[in-house]
């Protein structure tokens, strides 16, 4: 998302953060009804065509989105209604603002019970116990398996265990993966609790595990590189002969002996 599309985005969260922080762990609520109007909009293109015509009049696309609401918290409304007023670049901009502000509800939620570093693990744990069952990642995502069966499988996964907000996010990461791969939307949700935390994750990978020492220190010395917090999650590959390969956001620094070795193939071939 970028341009007008970002900008419409990054104010509605902006206005919809104080609401967040007085709802408290209402927040999981609103944003189990903003998952409703994601799952509208991604439902009917007339829909979307209609709440992000620049040509429609504000006052109108609110007052659809109220009706399309009825029942709902007013504060979803209010959220909802402020994104239909706004400009939006491509008509599925709008669906993934909704979604957007409905995963920051679920997390601020989270925060407010004291559950935001449970969450963020449990969704890494989930993730990693995925790394190796491909099958099992293939029905997550395929629209093959019906929505409710894959839901099924992750309430299997998770076995009854983990915080409320893990619940509710890795559930809607089956049942609605939105074009996107189950461990994507983990990933993608991991970025978000960095962020609502004000750090970066830096997703690092290494042959064996790294101690609380080493984890600490590498986090301080990607601080400084980057100017902000960092939060180190580590993933072990036995195929990493040595070094780290460290990504934070699309940015790669790959220092591991098989990224030496390549890089010298390629050296000796040209």
């Amino acid at each position: 998302m970028r341009g007008t599309s970002r900008a419409s985005l990054v104010a509605a969260e902006g206005r919809f953060e104080p609401v967040l922080r007085e709802a408290g762990t209402q927040g999981r609520l609103l944003g189990e009804q903003l998952f409703t109007l994601v799952d509208a909009l991604d439902s009917s293109g007339s829909l979307r065509r209609t709440l992000t015509d620049p040509s429609a009049q504000a006052a109108a696309k609110t007052a659809l989105v109220t009706r399309l609401l009825t029942g709902a918290d007013p504060r979803v409304v209010a959220a909802a209604g402020d994104l239909v007023a706004a400009r939006w670049s491509a008509e599925a901009d709008l669906a993934d603002a909704v979604e957007q502000l409905a995963f920051s509800a679920v997390l601020a939620s989270a925060e407010a019970d004291g559950d935001l570093d449970q969450v963020q693990v449990e969704l890494f744990r989930l993730g990693r116990a995925l790394a190796g069952q491909r099958e099992v990642r293939r029905l997550l995502y395929t629209d093959t398996v019906h929505a409710d069966a894959r839901g099924v499988l992750v309430d299997k996964l998770l076995n009854g265990s983990g915080a409320a907000a893990t619940q509710v996010l890795a559930r809607r990461a089956a049942v609605a993966p939105r074009g996107r791969r189950y461990v994507a939307t983990l990933g993608h949700l991991d970025d978000l609790i960095a962020e609502r935390r004000n750090r970066t994750v830096a997703t690092v990978t290494s042959a064996a595990e790294l101690d609380a020492a080493q984890q600490q220190r590498l986090a301080e010395i990607l601080g400084r590189a980057y100017g902000r917090d960092m939060q180190v999650q580590v993933l072990v590959d036995p195929h990493v002969l040595g070094g780290l390969r460290v990504q934070v956001g699309p940015e790669v620094i790959d220092a591991t002996v098989l990224a030496r070795l390549a890089d010298a193939r390629r050296r000796l071939a040209s």
